[in-house]
């Protein structure tokens, strides 16, 4: 008899491979485009603005600081349909000294609103005529054309510099870009980003 030979079946197990553990990212934070005191200066929601890296913060801080001061400031920057009644160029207005004079640093009023007095925006500045855009807009159609056509050029350029010298360096040398449109000179704020803020202001408007 022919022995018979026992045929083994090996089984191979499969392979395993590795489990891989995906871990999900982190939601994105969200950056805060910061905070102004509150009657904040023109030039502070403007330099907030400009600050912004992103468009979208850029429109998240003008829509923030929303007030008619800014948005006139920007209108007759940007509206093609507004043009200026006074001469292109710098503005002698006075000396640095006397534009420097006011009841308190910035810092000096911010602090003294957080204790619960009054903004630098919503007194006097200094007993003295100073003043804020945000109280004097409603007269800056004294400097467009179809304004008041009425005033002299002679008149209407001694307007502007008494004005100037009324406001804070930083407001007045806001006016004297405006008027020649070159708010962008300074402040990194786009046709775009006030449109994209204030879309009722700017209907019409085309980039």
């Amino acid at each position: 008899m022919t022995p018979t030979k026992k045929t083994t079946t090996t089984t191979r197990k499969p392979k395993h491979k590795p489990s891989i553990t995906v871990k999900a990212r982190p939601p994105k934070q969200t950056v805060p485009i910061g905070s102004l005191p509150t009657n904040p200066f023109v030039h502070e929601v403007l330099e907030l603005a400009s600050s912004q890296r992103a468009n979208a913060k850029k429109v998240e801080a003008l829509k923030k600081y929303e007030e008619d001061a800014v948005k006139v400031i920007l209108k007759w920057n940007f509206d093609d349909n507004i043009v200026s009644a006074l001469p292109e160029g710098e503005v002698p207005y006075g000396e640095e000294e006397d534009q420097l004079v006011y009841s308190g640093s910035l810092s000096e009023n911010i602090a003294r609103e957080a204790a619960g007095g009054d903004s630098a925006t919503a007194q006097d500045l200094d007993g003295r005529g100073r003043t804020t855009l945000r109280n004097t807009w409603k007269n800056l159609y004294h400097y467009v054309k179809g304004g008041n056509d009425g005033l002299s050029k002679t008149r209407r350029e001694m307007m502007f510099i008494n004005l100037l010298k009324g406001l804070h360096p930083k407001e007045a040398e806001i006016l004297i870009l405006v008027k020649d449109g070159k708010l962008e000179d300074k402040y990194k704020i786009s046709k775009k980003n006030v449109m994209d803020a204030y879309p009722a202001m700017t209907q019409g408007w085309e980039v």
